[in-house]
């Protein structure tokens, strides 16, 4: 998992940020280009390759979605596109309201932000149970944590999708 390597790191879901932090800028000095600058052409590619690294290792590990995500991927766990099976209904009943909203049914409002509500509280309890199964995996590293943390992050994924379509929706409306 080069990310972690690059900050010497070792590879868990959960980090201190404060170390994270650190740990880049003490690198981010001990790399950075200017002090290559008369160093031999490959001395200052390799400065360049550690910087955008150090950069896109930091960028992504400081952010816990995107390290679990990370994370999996380098355990060869992907996510899945598919709609979680049993936000199926309410997402059909999401799509009606929006569809009726952007046709100029006004009335259609209010279920959107509720359902807004609704999705924001399965957001926050997704993070809250995904803090919760990062600490379980990195006490008992076991495929099953991994399994429900890429499940968690599926489900999290797509509701923060809808959340973003609804809000997009209620803001282009409210202008109107």
């Amino acid at each position: 998992m080069k990310f972690y390597e690059s900050l010497g790191l070792e590879p868990k879901l959960t980090i201190d940020s404060e170390d994270l932090k650190k740990r880049f800028y003490e690198r981010s000095r001990q790399w950075h280009p200017d002090r290559f600058s008369r160093a031999s052409s490959e001395e200052k590619l390799r400065s360049e390759e550690m910087t955008s690294m150090l950069n896109d290792a930091f960028r992504t590990l400081r952010d816990p979605v995107s390290r679990a995500e990370y994370f999996l991927r380098e355990s060869g766990l992907e996510l899945s596109k598919d709609a979680p099976p049993e936000l199926l209904e309410e997402v059909f009943e999401l799509n009606m309201a929006l569809e009726e909203l952007r046709g100029g049914d006004e009335s259609a409002r209010a279920q959107l932000v509720s359902a807004q509500q609704r999705f924001a509280g399965m957001l926050e309890e997704a993070d809250r149970s995904l803090v919760e199964h990062y600490q379980r995996y990195d006490e008992t590293p076991e495929r099953a944590v991994l399994d429900q943390i890429r499940a968690l992050l599926n489900r999290r994924k797509y509701v923060s999708n809808l959340v973003r379509d609804v809000e997009k929706e209620l803001n282009v409306h409210a202008a109107n």
